[in-house]
């Protein structure tokens, strides 16, 4: 008797908790895919994470993340998010449109939350903002009359300025279309545009020589990953060559540049959150529509003009929601 009862206390003991409980290894498995560094991004994750707690997350203890970056080095997306689908995580976070594109060509069925993607319908990503249809749901933080707005302010913070060089990507589909906006706006400006490709970061100081030697009064730096990555060096360089400088991110200014006008993108990082419960809760990402980003912010680096001996107008400064001392 005395053994009957010691087995029953055992087998107690060890019988599986309630389905009511978390079981160990049952937590909901978050797949994080960016397509930088880790460290470029703490920021954003750390947004991401906060938004996460705030409807009720917390990570290691009711939600997994699996992080996984490419070091800018885009020809890896593709295994990694090939990693995350073999993982079987149950939603897939696609922080820029490599990384989306990447995550699409991955998997079919697993949901994918993009973040800061600019053109997903023109990617083939979704069907429609409205209605994406498929497995992808998410953010897109740029409109195509962006490069306009930046080119206006940059006019505006440097009246006398004739002559514009930008820095853009041949390798991001969406800066054809920013530049093409660009090129009307310059055209009212009265503004030349000297458009600079580069495809890497090893192009950076022959962009800059290139920029120098045509004698380009101010420049405009378009959103990318990669020039995201390698956000200080490109405001150095721009000081060292005494260069206004309007980015695409703000970031940059925080890096030491002058000026952007952009989408907040910890604010965007957080708002995923809200998509990643809502999948994780069951809905489908194809009756979730696409938030598109409606508020741009603008950013100036006080500290950054009066190294360049610029003040910037009164005009321009009420308009902005972050001033850098």
């Amino acid at each position: 008797m005395v053994a009957l009862i010691a087995v029953l206390a055992l087998g107690v003991l060890s019988a599986p908790p309630s389905s009511g409980a978390q079981q160990p290894g049952k937590l909901p498995r978050v797949g994080f895919l960016g397509a930088t560094t880790s460290a470029a991004t703490i920021h954003l994750v750390e947004a991401f994470r906060q938004g996460l707690r705030a409807l009720g997350y917390v990570e290691g203890q009711n939600i997994a993340i699996e992080y996984r970056f490419a070091e800018g080095r885009l020809e890896r997306l593709p295994d990694l998010a090939s990693e995350l689908v073999r993982l079987k995580v149950d939603v897939i976070v696609a922080t820029v449109a490599p990384v989306a594109v990447a995550a699409k060509n991955a998997t079919g069925a697993i949901p994918i939350v993009m973040v800061a993607v600019a053109d997903p319908v023109g990617l083939g990503l979704v069907a429609s903002l409205a209605r994406p249809g498929g497995n992808i749901t998410g953010l897109s933080n740029v409109a195509v009359e962006l490069g306009a707005k930046q080119l206006e302010i940059l006019k505006e913070a440097v009246p006398k300025v004739s002559r514009v060089a930008v820095l853009w990507n041949p390798a991001n589909h969406f800066h054809p279309l920013l530049l093409r906006e660009a090129e009307v706006a310059a055209r009212s400006l009265a503004l030349q545009l000297r458009l600079v490709e580069v495809r890497g970061p090893e192009e950076l100081d022959r962009a800059f020589a290139t920029v120098t030697k045509e004698r380009s009064g101010a420049l405009l730096v378009l959103g990318d990953p990669l020039f995201f990555l390698h956000s200080a060096q490109i405001a150095d360089l721009a000081a060292r060559s005494r260069l206004p400088a309007m980015y695409g991110i703000r970031e940059h200014v925080e890096a030491g540049g002058l000026m952007a006008y952009a989408a907040h993108l910890a604010d965007l990082f957080r708002r995923a959150a809200t998509y990643v419960d809502k999948v994780l809760k069951g809905a489908k990402p194809a009756g979730l529509p696409v938030e598109q980003a409606s508020q741009f912010e603008l950013i100036v680096n006080l500290r950054a003009a009066r190294a360049l001996g610029l003040t910037i107008p009164d005009s321009v400064m009420v308009r902005a929601v972050h001033v850098i001392q």
